[in-house]
């Protein structure tokens, strides 16, 4: 099948998937929540997202090792940060943090948000021994891309719409090589909607795992050097989210804001 077909179907299917599972779920029990301006949305946008992310991905993938990868990296990522989303209210799994999930663990409690950050850590790790370039330097930079994209994604998903757009604006250069991007871009474009009408929240499950399939879309594709000069523009990125508030920046910034704004509900 030839690349640009393969792409296309996997777009489309990657969407369908979406669809599908958007449907299948959203009525689901326990998956209410509230926004940021208190309006009732759903959680279904999270494993819609990251199911059909990954069945888009898998489509689109070159051969079995990438496919296997794109699996793991975007249904690991996914269903370890439904596990968050789903209990990490739960006052036994408050902490604030990295810093906060290990002061909770050397209180003997294992925290949601630590069992989330070992699983994105170890299904990127997984992903990145099945991508080409077997070099243990190579793996561990693939991991650290992977895994640090699926938590850049999962910062930026404060607002409705924002993390799917800043997932489509870094991967559709991507999507032109890489059946693995589009397939996740596909699944994002057919939830984008809902997620700008305030019908569903994709939470850690749908912004993990689309970041984590973009990863893995750039890792398959990267030598060392990329891989380094994306685990140092992502690890600089999420440190200064420590200091700054990204929501703050964009609203600061000409272009940002109104790009943030573009397709969103009115206040």
């Amino acid at each position: 099948m030839a690349r640009s077909l393969r792409r296309a179907l996997a777009s489309a299917l990657g969407a369908a998937a979406a669809r599908a599972t958007l449907a299948g779920a959203v009525t689901a029990h326990g998956l209410e929540r509230t926004n940021f301006r208190g309006r009732p949305v759903t959680l279904a946008g999270g494993p819609a997202l990251a199911i059909g992310a990954s069945v888009g991905a898998v489509v689109g993938a070159d051969d079995a090792r990438v496919a296997t990868a794109a699996a793991v990296a975007g249904l690991g990522s996914g269903a370890v940060g439904l596990y968050d989303d789903l209990v990490g209210g739960r006052p036994e799994h408050a902490a604030k943090g990295f810093r906060g999930h290990l002061t909770a663990l050397r209180e003997g409690r294992v925290t949601s948000g630590l069992v989330k950050i070992a699983g994105v850590g170890a299904s990127a790790l997984v992903a990145a021994a099945l991508l080409p370039r077997k070099r243990t330097v190579d793996v561990l930079l693939g991991a650290g891309v992977i895994a640090g994209a699926a938590n850049l994604a999962n910062l930026l998903d404060l607002r409705p719409g924002r993390a799917i757009k800043a997932g489509m604006i870094a991967g559709t250069p991507l999507s032109a090589r890489s059946g693995v991007a589009s397939g996740a871009l596909g699944a994002a474009g057919a939830l984008l909607p809902a997620d700008l009408n305030e019908e569903i929240m994709l939470g850690d499950a749908g912004a993990n795992a689309l970041g984590a399939l973009l990863g893995t879309a750039f890792v398959a594709r990267a030598g060392t050097a990329g891989r380094l000069a994306a685990l140092a523009g992502l690890v600089a990125l999420t440190a200064a989210s420590e200091k700054v508030s990204f929501t703050q920046v964009i609203q600061r910034t000409p272009g940002l804001r109104e790009l943030d704004e573009l397709g969103r509900l009115k206040a």
